[in-house]
């Protein structure tokens, strides 16, 4: 497919080219133009300071992210981030067109769950000093507002999956129990599209996930959809785990050893039925541990 030849995404842009401004303006559209980021900055700035007590008043709100900052932390904790790149987002209106994301720029280590963004689907930011970054947007945006079942989109580059990604045959094959419980739920974008600048990418992404909860995303990392932050991040972590052991597996040169689709199909239902409250409890966990050693977090 075509990518589409939208002009990458910037909410502090004049939304013209300044020469064209000046050609219908004259010399004053210069200063407008050049004045415009820092005005739109700081009106952001301003709308977040208003916003802020209200949206924190709301405990959905604020228990979303204090979640997501959990997941965040986790994440850096199990070597599953990347410099200050990725992202993670939670959608926080029923119609997935309000979310929150990480923000630009922070190690995810150091972020708190005030830090997070709170963003429409248009772009504008409700709660935060800066927009988010560009493909961190035009992704997340684009699942949240495609497919219910994206109430939580984390992605990241985590060694193991994303080595399989880089593979000509990228699948997860049936060798071991975790692997088992992403049985029929996994959907491969195997062309690499370069960065998601613009909604053309993101309803691409969404398109090719469907029905499915995780993408492998060719030459690139992986996308893990859920109902909730704790069964996101659930299947998140086995997913490493189970693309690990395959990865080990491959490196003995040895046959590997498939389940068979039968009993793969119902190992992964077994491990459904009480998935969700199992992923709860993990992540509980987690976070009294957080609590104990990294209380900032939820601050």
């Amino acid at each position: 497919m075509r990518r589409s030849q939208k002009r990458p995404w910037n909410p502090w842009a004049c939304g013209e080219p300044s020469a064209q401004r000046v050609a219908r303006e004259g010399p004053a559209a210069k200063g407008n133009c050049c004045g415009g980021w820092e005005n739109r900055r700081a009106a952001a700035i301003l709308a977040a300071s208003i916003n802020r007590e209200e949206q924190m008043d709301d405990p959905d709100i604020r228990q979303a992210r204090t979640d997501l900052t959990a997941a965040l932390r986790w994440a850096v904790r199990m070597g599953l981030h990347e410099g200050i790149c990725n992202h993670f987002s939670v959608a926080v209106s029923p119609s997935g067109d309000r979310f929150l994301v990480n923000p630009y720029g922070l190690h995810w280590s150091e972020i708190r769950a005030s830090d997070l963004l709170l963003v429409n689907a248009d772009g504008s930011v409700e709660d935060g000093r800066d927009p988010p970054e560009a493909t961190a947007f035009f992704i997340h945006s684009r699942l949240h507002l495609a497919l219910p079942h994206a109430r939580c989109v984390l992605h990241t580059h985590m060694p193991y999956a994303t080595a399989l990604t880089s593979l000509a045959d990228p699948r997860l094959e049936p060798i071991n129990q975790n692997g088992l419980r992403f049985h029929d739920r996994i959907a491969y974008d195997d062309d690499y599209n370069g960065l998601a600048l613009d909604e053309g990418e993101g309803d691409r992404i969404a398109r090719a996930l469907g029905n499915k909860s995780v993408m492998f995303m060719a030459n690139h990392g992986v996308m893990v959809l859920g109902a909730s932050i704790w069964e996101a991040f659930d299947d998140l972590y086995y997913l490493e785990r189970a693309a690990e052991n395959q990865v080990l597996a491959l490196s003995t040169g040895r046959p590997l050893k498939r389940v068979p689709e039968k009993l793969a199909a119902l190992t992964a239902s077994q491990i459904a039925a009480t998935g969700a409250e199992q992923a709860r409890h993990h992540f509980q966990a987690l976070k009294r541990i957080l609590d104990g050693e990294e209380p900032d977090y939820a601050l």
